[in-house]
């Protein structure tokens, strides 16, 4: 399996559409990335299944 893998989110402040990088070697995480259009800090929740499915929560850093 892929250790990257490329998830597709819409930014909780602006509402387009983004790009992101999962490092799926890594079951549950969680980390702060900026919106690639408004800069805003994205928080990021990630979980990954043990059959590699990838879930991507993303909300304000304020939340």
């Amino acid at each position: 399996m892929n250790e990257l893998q490329s998830e597709h989110i819409a930014c909780p402040y602006c509402g387009e559409t983004i790009t992101v990088l999962i490092d799926c070697s890594i079951p549950e995480q969680e980390y702060i990335e900026d919106c690639q259009v408004c800069c805003r800090p994205i928080v990021f929740d990630v979980r990954v299944s043990e059959s590699g499915e990838v879930m991507v929560a993303a909300r304000h850093e304020d939340e």
